[in-house]
C-alpha cells in the first residue's frame, strides 16, 4: 500500500506492506533509530512517537494507519540546531542513564508541556507513567520536565 506521511516536518511517500508496524517503518525505511523497540506489546513505551502531537506506541500501530498524518520522533525535537527545552532539561537535570527510554520520555514530556506549560509533579508523573525507565527512579526525569517547563517559554512561542 502507498502511504504519505510527514515525519519531523519532511514529507515521505512509500510503498509498505499493510502489516508493517510504524516503528519498523521509522527505523528501517526512514533510518530514524531514536525510536526504540523494547517489549513489542506497548508495556514499556520505548517506541513512543507523536502522531499529530499525541503520544502513541508505534510498536502496535500500523504504518498504513499513519497515512496522511504527521509524526514526530526524537530526531524532530531539535530546532535550528538548538536543543528543544525538554532535551536541554534532560541534560541539565541528568534525566537519563542508559538512554534507552529517553527518546520516548522526551516526546511524552514535550507533548505534555505543549498541552500544559506548567504541570504539577503529579501531572508529570502521570504523563510519563506509560514509559518504563529501568535506571533512573524517575526523580531526575521529573526534574528535567520541571526545568523545561520553567525555561522553555521561548520554544512554545516559536511553535
Amino acid at each position: 500500500m502507498k502511504i504519505e506521511v510527514t515525519v519531523n516536518g519532511v514529507e515521505h511517500s512509500a510503498e509498505v506492506e499493510p502489516r508493517l508496524l510504524l516503528v519498523h517503518f521509522l527505523r528501517d525505511s526512514l533510518e530514524l533509530t531514536g525510536t526504540h523497540i523494547g517489549c513489542d506489546t506497548t508495556s514499556c513505551g520505548a517506541c513512543t512517537v507523536l502522531l499529530d502531537g499525541t503520544p502513541i506506541k508505534s510498536c502496535t500501530f500500523l504504518a498504513v494507519q499513519a497515512n496522511g498524518r504527521a509524526i514526530k520522533t526524537v530526531e524532530g525535537l531539535i530546532r535550528n540546531g538548538s536543543l528543544h527545552p525538554i532535551q536541554q532539561g534532560f541534560k541539565e537535570e541528568h534525566g537519563l542513564q542508559c538512554g534507552f527510554c529517553t527518546p520516548a520520555m522526551m516526546l511524552v514530556s514535550a507533548a505534555l508541556l505543549e498541552e500544559n506549560p506548567q504541570p504539577s509533579e503529579e501531572e508529570i508523573r502521570w504523563a510519563i507513567s506509560g514509559n518504563i525507565c529501568r535506571c533512573t527512579g524517575y526523580v531526575n526525569i521529573v526534574k528535567a520536565v520541571q526545568w523545561a517547563a520553567a525555561n522553555g517559554q521561548s520554544e512554545r512561542a516559536q511553535t
